[in-house]
């Protein structure tokens, strides 16, 4: 089981944004390769920390993993700080240490200096997923057009930056000469520009190209969630650099029958004053086919039976939610004669007078029972 982002940082749920960096800075530069060279225990908690930052210091990702836990962010196949590697972490939070370790270099790393590996952009699409693919799980197959390195190409090492991806200005002021480190605006901080590349391809060597990307997705997702599948988004240009994310956004179909409220099931089932006078057998919709209920003599219209565990899967695999079954006794609009006859006898019949019993809910009693 993975360790709780929180406690990986040592700080509590209502820590503040300049809390969680300094928490994340003091992690980092303890598991630090340099400080731990060839330790694997210590690489793996410097991943860690990582990986807690990088959700933690992301509002939307912070809120998203407060309410769904873990699964919001690596359920089922998707990307996770362990997919992440030193390059992609020390390119996204090399900042963050500032002159610990010789003024954001790393040795070992990223190619020496002040060189970055560079990361393509993310590409963003939308699934729709109806109301059973939700509650079971779903793998699906897309297809996305992502930019790829054409076949052949060759990158070679910045003239302007000898490779080291930022270029170095001394400048003259009050406090004497200062020197100051800024990204190489020809290679934008890779350190290569391109050498050679096949017919068709861009500028930078790269083609447009149709993928097919298998998703597998975790039962108990919500409309409006966006789960990643690392390393599927484009590429970018350059021997070192990195593909970026795939980002993908649920779309939930609206059910014919059934609706949707949290990890809960709705489902509305019309009976006639016959079937609720006699009692009957009907059969229910649900995300896992059709289940029959019995309906005892006398069912009041209101009443909501709850079907345990026939709801949505919880995202943290807590459970199963409910369906409640709400039953409405229609009442017909048009009465043939004989029809009018039988119930207007029976508007004195006292059988046919309303007695609710003290153990019958009032509907705000219902609706509270069914929000418990």
């Amino acid at each position: 089981m993975k360790k709780d982002f929180y406690e990986i940082l040592g700080i509590s749920k209502n820590a503040t944004a300049e809390e969680i960096k300094k928490a994340y800075r003091k992690k980092a530069i303890e598991f630090h390769p340099d400080k731990n060279p060839g330790n694997k225990e210590a690489e793996e908690k410097f991943k860690e920390a990582a990986e807690a930052y990088e959700v933690l210091s992301d509002a939307n990702k912070k809120a998203k993993y407060d309410q769904y836990g873990h699964q919001a962010f690596d359920g089922g196949g998707f990307g996770d700080g362990h997919h992440m590697n030193m390059d992609d972490i020390f390119s996204q939070f090399g900042d963050i240490f500032g002159g610990a370790f010789g003024g954001g270099g790393f040795s070992g790393f990223g190619g020496g200096g002040g060189q970055r590996r560079v990361k393509g952009s993310n590409l963003r699409i939308k699934v729709k997923l109806t109301l059973e693919e939700i509650a079971n799980g779903v793998e699906k197959k897309v297809k996305v057009k992502r930019k790829v390195q054409a076949k052949g190409v060759t990158y070679r090492t910045c003239p302007t930056c000898n490779g080291s991806g930022q270029i170095m200005k001394v400048a003259n002021t009050i406090l004497g000469r200062m020197q100051t480190a800024t990204t190489c605006h020809i290679c934008s901080g890779s350190g290569q520009i391109l050498d050679q590349k096949p017919a068709g391809a861009d500028a930078q060597g790269m083609l447009l190209e149709d993928d097919t990307v298998s998703i597998k997705i975790p039962a108990g997702v919500v409309d409006g969630m966006q789960l990643k599948v690392a390393n599927k988004g484009n590429e970018a240009p350059g021997s070192n650099s990195i593909p970026g994310d795939l980002i993908v956004a649920i779309e939930e179909i609206e059910h014919e029958f059934l609706k949707r409220e949290g990890e809960n099931l709705h489902f509305d089932l019309y009976i006639s004053v016959a079937e609720a006078a006699l009692g009957a057998s009907k059969d229910i919709e649900t995300v896992s086919g059709k289940v029959r209920i019995k309906l005892e003599e006398g069912i009041q219209s209101g009443k909501i039976l709850r079907l345990k565990g026939k709801g949505i899967p919880s995202l943290n695999s807590y459970g199963n939610g409910d369906l409640l079954v709400h039953v409405n006794v229609w009442t017909p609009k048009t009465l043939s004669k004989e029809q009018k006859q039988f119930f207007e006898k029976m508007l004195t019949d006292e059988n046919f007078i309303p007695k609710p019993e003290k153990s019958d809910k009032s509907f705000f009693e219902k609706v509270k029972d069914m929000f418990s």
